[in-house]
């Protein structure tokens, strides 16, 4: 509850901003789709591209040079597998994760017409934790619900285009915090995964104001 008023503050904060500078505003929703890549500082230990989704809300402020906030929910995650020498400890684990992301994002507008628009962007973003799902696809891994990490931080880089009421957005999103850091093996003994969520994001919004 507290991560879903701390995003609505955001969101609602910029729209009175744009209500008191007299700014040009578009409002809509988004849904879309993430390619996600949990990453790993170790060699024994590889992970794969995972599908997801997104859907939410966003704003747009200004004109040429202009501000949007975002908030919405994500399906994300991977697959880690252990390639470690010792078969007999080798272990592969799914890990799915829900987020509420959001991302404050300054963009500039390189084309722009009353029917059509290109745009680039950037900006940081905060994720909170809100699901997650964790399965032993054979042995059982060392990757618990504990050893996520609640809060992320990322930074996204893109492009936009509009067509009239309709937006397509392309970006890229870094993890600059590890969502799972140290894990606990079999032999009570601890190591650092380190990974970190990366992701290449295609969303398709449509404006209702």
């Amino acid at each position: 509850m507290k991560k879903t008023f701390f995003a609505l503050s955001i969101l609602f904060s910029a729209l009175f901003m744009a209500h008191q500078a007299s700014a040009q505003f578009a409002f809509g929703v988004k849904l879309g789709y993430n390619a996600s890549k949990l990453s790993t500082n170790l060699d024994t230990i590889s992970s794969s591209l995972t599908s997801g989704f997104h859907a939410g809300v966003f704003a747009r402020i200004g004109k040429r040079v202009h501000l949007q906030p975002e908030v919405y929910y994500t399906m994300s995650g991977g697959t880690f597998e252990n390639d470690g020498v010792n078969t007999a400890n080798d272990w592969k684990q799914k890990v799915t994760v829900g987020t509420l992301d959001i991302p404050l994002l300054l963009g500039i507008s390189l084309i722009e017409s009353d029917v059509f628009k290109w745009r680039i962007m950037a900006g940081p973003q905060v994720s909170f934790l809100v699901n997650s799902k964790i399965e032993d696809l054979s042995l059982t891994g060392p990757i618990e619900k504990s050893s996520l990490r609640t809060t992320s931080w990322f930074i996204q880089a893109g492009t936009g285009f509009d067509i009239l009421f309709l937006t397509l957005d392309l970006k890229y999103q870094g993890g600059l915090n590890s969502l799972i850091g140290q894990v606990t093996d079999d032999k009570g003994r601890l190591y650092p995964i380190d990974s970190n969520d990366n992701r290449f994001v295609v969303s398709l919004g449509f404006k209702i104001l």
